[in-house]
């Protein structure tokens, strides 16, 4: 039975302390609320705005809070990990600051851009940091069990992954974006991509094209297609639109794996009336079978937060042998996001209209 696949990472047996570099909107929605649920302590904070950092503090017991990054790895060294959430360019030089050997969760993009994430993965080598990167779609129930089930053989051989979104997204409340080149792809749709990969491993190619909409005009783009190259069998691909303005009745959100016996259907539950969200689902469905609907013990926002977390701690103290979004695995993430970007920049195959 897939509702028998673990849908949680396991948590860490004498977990060491937090150190928030970052008090942004991302850390109170998500981090805070997912590190309280899994039992785990925050014991310090930094951020360039101190009075951020003092109302995060404030508002959850949190023991400490540094006046920059240097201050909170003297006081902490390598006794807590790390949890840096701060934009993609800030990255390479936190990590800069932080202690050699330090274990680290660093949030999504690694980096601007795939220059960037080279200078980090080398950052991360030389200093031998102990570093994942925040992709927490990967760790959601939801995925945990899909993934798992596909591995496990459960659909056959593996035939199709679709991710399909017509939904409305208020960009308005992202305004630090709009100064941004890239956007759709490098903050939202990366997480399909980075899912693709749990699940397919990496594509030989891709196509993408990515676009401004009027109707979010200010963002340079809020619409996707991208068709992953897996060769003669598996089809993968993506239709993102973020600006469908006719109501909920025809939004969709969602997953679709098929396999040579059986199909999943993944119900992305946080993109409806964001960021409200609506509950995740998880379906499957044996050829010529009924579709069944596996029960979740949790969701992607804020559950899977939980996970990186954990497996940072647990490889950090030997309890895991691998780090499952390790910045090495990321790298490959940040590598396919980069061809999609190249991949806009090349002209499609143009119509042979001669004559004759």
């Amino acid at each position: 039975m897939i509702a028998d696949f673990p849908q949680s990472w396991p948590a860490p047996a004498a977990p060491k302390p937090i150190v928030i570099v970052g008090a942004g909107g991302i850390v109170r929605d998500a981090h805070m609320p997912a590190y309280d649920r899994a039992g785990l302590t925050v014991g310090g904070v930094t951020d360039i705005d101190p009075d951020r950092a003092r109302s995060l503090a404030r508002e959850h017991g949190i023991a400490q809070v540094h006046a920059d990054v240097a201050a909170a790895a003297a006081a902490h060294g390598t006794s807590a990990v790390y949890d840096v959430a701060v934009p993609p360019d800030a990255i390479l030089g936190i990590l800069s600051d932080l202690p050699d050997g330090a274990a680290v969760l660093i949030q999504k993009p690694m980096g601007r851009d795939l220059a960037q994430a080279r200078a980090i993965r080398a950052l991360c080598r030389d200093k031998g940091l102990k570093a994942a990167v925040n992709f927490q779609l990967r760790f959601s129930p939801m995925m945990m069990a899909a993934r798992q089930a596909v591995e496990a053989g459960r659909l056959g051989a593996l035939l199709e992954i679709e991710v399909h979104l017509n939904i409305f997204t208020p960009w308005t409340l992202f305004p630090f974006l709009i100064p941004m080149e890239r956007v759709e792809i490098a903050v939202h749709s990366i997480h399909y991509l980075d899912s693709i990969r749990a699940i397919a491993g990496n594509p030989d190619g891709v196509f993408a094209r990515s676009l401004r909409d009027p109707r979010a005009a200010d963002f340079a783009q809020t619409r996707t297609s991208v068709i992953l190259d897996y060769g003669a069998t598996l089809r993968a691909l993506m239709s993102i639109n973020h600006n469908h303005q006719a109501g909920r009745k025809f939004q969709s959100a969602w997953m679709r794996i098929e396999g040579t016996e059986a199909a999943m259907m993944v119900k992305l539950g946080v993109c409806f009336d964001y960021p409200n969200g609506e509950a995740d689902e998880l379906w499957i469905c044996p050829n010529g079978g009924a579709w069944e609907q596996v029960p979740l013990e949790g969701s992607w926002f804020v559950d899977s937060f939980m996970g990186p977390m954990r497996n940072v701690q647990r490889f950090d103290a030997g309890e895991d042998p691998t780090l499952f979004s390790g910045v090495e695995d990321a790298f490959q993430t940040m590598a396919l996001v980069e061809a999609c970007f190249d991949s806009m920049s090349r002209p499609a195959v143009p119509l042979d209209l001669s004559p004759g």
